[in-house]
């Protein structure tokens, strides 16, 4: 068993401000042992245009900084963060989820499905978001991607034993109809997985994508109230198929051929 925590807040387009929380929401995660704390995408930078003009206005000295503030704070507090970021690499930007392990070097998920904004912001992405962590297996994907079986699949065949998705789905007008919608793909892919899904969102203006916690056979057995910061805190134990999770897992290797 192994304590996760997602902690939902207001992004903003200040490096700093997203900093002040993030650092807060670790020490407090810390303090309840748990293991891994995922934040939203872009959490840390803001999400281009909605916080911030584009990419290129991002300080990156600035950037740095924080993000070597917050390994600090893991490494002397023992708890791995996955947290959202813009990132830039021979001129190019990604829509990356940095995983952050005490004491070890920084890896990294970047976001693959790329329209509307992103497209216009951001580069494809070519890591396959499978990570280690506590002797779990943990799959990331990054918001729009919850919309495409396909890069489920991708880690269902690395036999993950979680999938964690990041989003910054906000809207202006309050939508529950969007809301539900997303988190009914969640509910699929979790199903069709047979993996438990843990995802995280932007709180304002409106929440369009929940912060929860789904099992393999499709139940949310956790939730956080919307467009209010919260800490979401579950306890992940890697359990034994039931019957109808072994007939799910028998019929997609046959499909996959695994």
């Amino acid at each position: 068993m192994m304590k996760i925590a997602a902690f939902q807040f207001e992004v903003t387009g200040e490096i700093k401000s997203n900093l002040e929380v993030i650092r807060r929401a670790v020490a407090q995660a810390a303090s309840q042992n748990v293991k891994l704390l995922i934040f939203p995408e872009c959490a840390l930078t803001g999400y281009p245009p909605r916080n911030l003009p584009d990419t290129k206005s991002i300080d990156l000295v600035e950037l740095a900084e924080a993000i070597g503030e917050l390994q600090s704070q893991v490494d002397a507090s023992g708890i791995s963060v996955l947290v959202g970021s813009i990132a830039c690499e021979d001129d190019a930007y990604y829509n990356r989820a940095y995983l952050l392990t005490p004491n070890m070097p920084m890896q990294w998920y970047d976001k693959r499905a790329l329209y509307g904004w992103d497209e216009e912001n951001f580069s494809k992405g070519k890591e396959a978001g499978v990570f280690e962590i506590g002797g779990c297996t943990f799959g990331v994907r990054i918001c729009f991607e919850v919309r495409f079986p396909e890069y489920f699949r991708e880690l269902y065949k690395a036999q993950t034993d979680c999938n964690i998705i990041l989003f910054y789905d906000v809207t202006e007008t309050d939508d529950v109809n969007r809301y539900n919608l997303i988190r009914s793909h969640l509910v699929t892919r979790a199903v069709e997985n047979v993996t438990p899904i843990f995802s995280v969102c932007a709180t304002k203006p409106y929440q369009t994508a929940p912060t929860c916690y789904i099992d393999a056979s499709g139940k949310v057995l956790a939730e956080c109230e919307r467009n209010h910061e919260a800490m979401l805190v579950w306890e992940f134990t890697k359990k034994d198929l039931n019957f109808g999770e072994i007939g799910r897992k028998k019929i997609s290797d046959q499909l996959l051929e695994i």
